[in-house]
């Protein structure tokens, strides 16, 4: 996963455990679930290219 991946999805989580807490404190729904859909979705992009790493790697070991 390169760098610019990792930082990427470390700030949409962030992003999104910011709108989930402020959704929270201030009773809005829709400020929450839309929190929790940018951490489900970072985490999402992190396995795939923990994938694609861990492929590349067997690539790299098989030549």
């Amino acid at each position: 996963m390169g760098l610019d991946d990792k930082i990427r999805n470390q700030a949409e989580e962030a992003k999104g455990k910011t709108k989930e807490f402020v959704g929270d404190k201030t009773d809005n729904e829709r400020l929450q679930a839309e929190g929790q859909a940018d951490q489900a979705s970072a985490g999402a992009k992190q396995a795939g290219e923990h994938v694609k790493d861990a492929a590349k790697d067997v690539k790299d070991a098989l030549s």
